[in-house]
């Protein structure tokens, strides 16, 4: 019996509310002291829409969107909005993930309390996403402000932020429990640099022939860049509900994966 008079069968799990708020709590007490390490996640796409989208865009008169034309920046501006949130939420999702449960051992010390592997999933997910989403609302506010934004369907634009933070810190953090060591990193880099560039960011998936743009139309950044630039644009097309759809099941699927995992490394 402890001091409080209660025993171990009065404990309970907590709810699952309340437990990823206490794991986001963590460790936003954990990183405010860090604040700047936020700022590069935020500033690289930023640097990249002043560089290409304003820079290459002077060169170019008009440029087409599902039928539309539009200035080149307002097409390059809504791809750095979805890599923002997706990059933000792969740095929490895949490196300090795997600092957390190889080197520290913290999940094994949430274990050790009423928290359950399904809540500590939950709860890194969540932090990992409200990271990502922290990116996408700041550079969203840029491109409002820079005259990027000119439709009323881009209030849509941060709920698609989140969801594509979502899936990307799920699946991230699934991969992240199978790694060995810390070279095994550069495999991450060497799927985010592709992704970045070839997602339909900077040019239309038109200009692909037709293999490896199907193959390009079934990665996860460029379901995100169409849904942001559809809802930016005010250009929307069925390809918004499809990414939606794509994005949701993506994160589920990450989600149960990461609990699974979490399960056969700290239980067995």
């Amino acid at each position: 019996m402890g001091p409080s008079g209660a025993t171990p069968a009065d404990v309970r799990p907590l709810g699952p509310v309340r437990a990823a708020a206490l794991i986001v709590h963590r460790n936003y007490v954990v990183y405010r002291q860090a604040w700047k390490l936020f700022l590069t996640g935020f500033l690289e796409p930023f640097f990249y829409l002043l560089s290409i989208g304003i820079g290459v865009g002077a060169l170019i008169d008009t440029f087409t969107f599902n039928g539309r034309e539009i200035p080149y920046a307002e097409f390059v501006a809504p791809g750095m909005l979805a890599a923002s949130a997706l990059n933000g939420a792969l740095i929490d999702a895949t490196f300090n993930t795997y600092f957390k449960l190889k080197f520290v051992k913290l999940y094994d010390q949430m274990l050790a309390t009423p928290l359950s592997t399904r809540d500590v999933a939950r709860g890194e997910i969540l932090w990992s996403q409200l990271r990502g989403s922290a990116y996408a609302a700041a550079f969203l506010v840029i491109m409002t402000a820079m005259g990027l934004v000119h439709s009323w369907w881009a209030l849509l634009a941060f709920p698609a932020t989140v969801l594509i933070g979502f899936a990307a810190s799920a699946v991230c953090m699934a991969l992240t429990t199978w790694m060995r060591s810390w070279q095994d990193f550069e495999l991450i880099t060497l799927v985010q640099l592709p992704l970045f560039l070839f997602s339909a960011t900077f040019f239309p998936v038109t200009a692909y022939p037709p293999a490896i743009r199907w193959l390009v139309e079934c990665t996860p950044l460029y379901r995100g860049v169409v849904l942001c630039r559809e809802l930016t644009t005010g250009s929307i097309t069925w390809a918004s509900g499809v990414s939606v759809v794509y994005l949701l099941a993506m994160g589920l699927l990450g989600l149960w994966v990461v609990r699974r995992r979490l399960d056969r490394l700290l239980l067995t």
